[in-house]
């Protein structure tokens, strides 16, 4: 499903016009992004948890020239499921 899907399938649940859907959309996602940068972490209960996870620096090799090269530590973004979906893609259908 892509976000065009996404929106659709909003419009469609929530009987709002796909315009609405998109702000809505839109809006969650800047909340969730908000979120991670003030306090590293959002908790969905039911859906998972979004994080932000820390990368320590490493040394890794160039695929061209098998040279190695220095990868500087770095802040990246998680998702962890929450049991409610978990338990919702193992219902068999």
């Amino acid at each position: 499903m892509n976000k065009t899907e996404l929106v659709d399938f909003i419009s469609t649940k929530a009987e709002v016009s796909k315009v609405e859907a998109l702000k809505v959309l839109n809006t969650t996602l800047d909340g969730i992004n908000a979120g991670l940068k003030k306090d590293g972490k959002v908790v969905l209960p039911g859906f998972g948890t979004f994080e932000v996870r820390t990368r320590s620096a490493r040394v890794g090799r160039n695929p061209r020239t098998g040279e190695q090269i220095k990868i500087k530590a770095s802040k990246v973004p998680a998702f962890k499921p929450g049991k409610g979906m978990k338990d919702n893609l193992a219902k068999k259908k």
